[in-house]
């Protein structure tokens, strides 16, 4: 399924704006400023239904005007599909083939892969950049995922407020039921994810490196460093989880261990928690850490390594999404082709195939291959 028309009415910086007759590449350049990385989000918001930048809704609608639109048509040759977001103050409206529909029902429908600036610290940033990454996957490769996901931050989100609140510990004790209950689920639907991600990601990094060195990656569950297991070296295939947990065929933890393991340690840490206000057990505090030959990659790899290591992640995100949902995700790239070396942008471009339809952003054509620039919508604004 392709993107083949995109109008935005009142969106961001645009009062109005519409494009057909789109094809399998689309570079948009102009200067800074302009309003390219807002077509990519808009396109982000009708596929993927998030964006990544965060924003709050009133954020998306152009100053002065009470309400926002953006609308695509896409067809894979036999149907058409036809995906409208109407944003007003503090309300998001899809509807599809004009017929009213939630995110869940429109998410992953039409799956999208974006790569920003932002996302080239990702090698360096905290495990909760990390975990978001994953997740953000995740709630579009499952309708599970994200209901659950949302369940679990909803819960956590009451939990600190009751913690700072300094609340009774029957009413802790109550609303820790439901952290398990659903951080169990989350735990496990993120493990098996981060197991299947991993061997993607150790061949795409060892295509781009030549095969020189050698990518792991580790998760260590939040009982376990707060229990003061260490990291390791990454270097045992799949989720190396120190827990000895028993783990299915979809490597998948066996639910019931993680439902007991959180349990036990939400009790053992209680105090603690109401020490420092806030919930510390469960997958909100989970670790994940990058390794280069056994080297933590945050602390020892160059800015090339880690640059390579978020391209290997794009890769496998790519990949995960065909293996799944069986179709190639829409790939937005913005502004990163000035960011990445040759090398990383021939593979980029390597990846920007005729099978994928890619839209990119970028301020000049300085340093694009001619090969890509022919066969591409070159967009001016």
């Amino acid at each position: 399924m392709r993107i083949t028309d995109i109008s935005l009415v009142d969106f961001r910086n645009y009062g109005s704006f519409s494009l057909a007759g789109l094809d399998s590449l689309t570079i948009f350049t102009g200067r800074n400023g302009v309003g390219k990385t807002n077509l990519l989000e808009a396109i982000q918001l009708v596929t993927s239904c998030e964006s990544f930048r965060h924003p709050q809704i009133a954020q998306l609608i152009r100053d002065g005007a009470p309400a926002a639109r953006v609308a695509i048509e896409a067809t894979d040759g036999d149907r058409r599909l036809s995906t409208a977001l109407t944003l007003e103050p503090g309300k998001k409206r899809y509807a599809v083939n004009g017929k009213a529909k939630g995110a869940t029902d429109v998410r992953g429908t039409l799956p999208a892969v974006a790569f920003t600036p932002d996302d080239l610290q990702l090698a360096k940033k905290s495990s909760s950049a990390k975990r978001a990454a994953i997740d953000d996957l995740g709630a579009q490769l499952s309708r599970n995922y994200h209901v659950v996901l949302g369940d679990y931050e909803k819960t956590l989100r009451y939990k600190n407020r009751l913690l700072k609140e300094e609340a009774s510990g029957d009413l802790i004790a109550a609303i820790n039921e439901t952290l398990v209950t659903c951080g169990s689920q989350l735990f496990c639907y993120r493990t098996a994810l981060f197991s299947r991600m991993l061997p993607l990601l150790q061949r795409a990094y060892g295509d781009i490196s030549d095969g020189n060195e050698q990518f792991s990656a580790t998760y260590l569950p939040s009982w376990d460093h707060l229990d003061g297991a260490e990291m390791g070296d990454g270097s045992t295939p799949g989720p190396m989880l120190v827990s000895p947990l028993d783990v299915r065929e979809n490597g998948a933890p066996d639910r019931g261990q993680v439902r007991d393991i959180l349990s036990e340690r939400l009790e053992r840490f209680s105090d603690e928690e109401r020490r420092r206000g806030r919930s510390l057990v469960g997958p909100h505090n989970d670790k994940i850490a990058f390794f280069l030959s056994s080297r933590d990659a945050a602390s020892f790899a160059s800015q090339g390594q880690q640059r390579s290591i978020v391209l290997a992640w794009k890769l496998a995100e790519v990949e995960l999404v065909r293996q799944t949902l069986g179709t190639n995700p829409v790939l937005l790239l913005d502004d990163v082709m000035s960011e990445l070396d040759s090398t990383r942008r021939d593979t980029l471009v390597h990846l920007a195939s005729d099978e994928i339809q890619t839209f990119i952003t970028a301020t000049d054509l300085d340093g694009f291959n001619p090969a890509l620039l022919q066969r591409a919508r070159i967009v001016e604004l």
